[in-house]
């Protein structure tokens, strides 16, 4: 399927010329969308810059072609862009969501995550969307008259609820939120402003989320056939797959396998950016909504895979997960960075001293809930690097995370 760009801004496309504003008021740029502004807010964020040091699957020393944090982020920005585009969205909404999505991981990926979750059992746990929206409200401190980075409704909507609702009208949560209740930031910031939790965010919102997963699909097989945790062979086991390879080989008989596994990768993106937008499209064309709340209001998500590429995508994940994420070498590469986040966060806690002056001053010694959130603050916001020199620092032995 061809994807051309949309001739209009469709009439369900966010808005910025009528963004529900910020939590401070500020007066409009003279060159720049609303949406274009928090996307320049986010690139020039501290936060942003570290990501480049942050783990996505393999820690920094493993070699320069993998992933980092940062250029996953500016992957699925770019496919969110071209979702947006082919179906008349915003693409500054779309990519000011893709670009701050991750913002909020700690240091070694989602082992990380686990780690400062387990630490903060006591004081609401740690969720890495949670704490996104804590970096771009608070924790980011560039500007002279507000704290945080002061993004319009519409991003901070869409960071939140990309996933969908959080709580039903009555403020119930619900989905995976109703065993443990609304992560803790998320409660305290929806005090200050209503993100309306019980309905569903923009479609920029639900296509970056989805260009998540393509990206994730796509570069997981790249680094995965680089690390040697899988082959070829093996991968095209799964069907989608098989069916790509077995196109590649028939079109081009020579091609070497480190060609056809980038042809592979470029393929299943192009695939699969093809099949949400014909699906989303349909699914747009049956609710026919007017306006971006049309599509906050709707029964369900208006952005998905067709159902057969949905079941693709679910295999696809199926062979990743044991084979990559649970593969021994990087099972035990990620328990040892566990260790190291749990060892720093019990430190902290009884010597709040031993971090940075900014950060000492603001926490006491002792487990209260305050105290632990700032002391994750510290932690999630650390690159993978400095978590290992300040573990080295503090303790006699420091895994080399090899």
């Amino acid at each position: 399927m061809a994807v051309e760009k949309a001739s209009a801004r469709a009439p369900f496309a966010s808005d910025p010329g009528h963004s529900r504003g910020r939590l401070h008021p500020e007066p409009p740029s003279p060159t720049r969308s609303a949406f274009r502004r928090d996307c320049d807010r986010i690139i020039h964020a501290s936060a942003f810059r570290r990501l480049a040091h942050k783990t996505q699957v393999f820690v920094f020393h493993e070699g320069d072609h993998y992933r980092t944090r940062l250029t996953h982020t500016l992957e699925v920005a770019q496919i969110a862009r071209s979702l947006a585009r082919a179906l008349g969205l915003d693409e500054d909404l779309a990519e000011a969501l893709a670009l701050a999505h991750d913002l909020g991981h700690p240091p070694f990926g989602h082992a990380g995550e686990r780690a400062l979750d387990r630490c903060l059992a006591a004081s609401g746990g740690f969720d890495h969307n949670a704490q996104t929206l804590r970096v771009v409200t608070e924790l980011e401190r560039h500007y002279g008259a507000f704290d945080g980075l002061n993004l319009s409704w519409e991003t901070l909507e869409g960071l939140v609820k990309h996933n969908g609702p959080l709580t039903d009208r009555a403020g119930n949560p619900v989905a995976r939120f109703r065993e443990r209740g609304i992560p803790h930031p998320i409660t305290l910031y929806a005090a200050k402003q209503n993100l309306e939790l019980w309905t569903f965010a923009s479609v920029e919102a639900q296509v970056a989320a989805l260009a998540d997963d393509i990206a994730y699909d796509a570069h997981d097989i790249d680094d995965g056939l680089r690390a040697d945790l899988f082959t070829l062979d093996e991968i095209g086991e799964v069907p989608l797959i098989h069916v790509i390879v077995d196109e590649i080989r028939r079109q081009l008989p020579a091609i070497d396998a480190g060609r056809l596994a980038h042809e592979l990768v470029r393929r299943l993106i192009t695939r699969l950016i093809d099949d949400l937008i014909a699906e989303t499209g349909w699914r747009l064309r049956q609710l026919s909504p007017g306006s971006a709340d049309a599509v906050r209001h709707a029964q369900g998500p208006v952005a998905a895979f067709s159902p057969a590429m949905a079941e693709a995508d679910r295999a696809i994940k199926d062979f990743l997960y044991p084979r990559m994420y649970r593969h021994p070498r990087i099972a035990r590469i990620m328990s040892e960075a566990e260790d190291v986040v749990c060892d720093l966060f019990a430190h902290y806690v009884g010597h709040p001293g031993d971090m940075p002056l900014d950060r000492a001053h603001e926490t006491a010694i002792g487990n209260g809930a305050a105290n632990m959130r700032r002391i994750a603050d510290f932690i999630a916001g650390m690159t993978d690097r400095y978590a290992l020199v300040e573990h080295a620092r503090l303790f006699e032995s420091t895994p080399e995370l090899r």
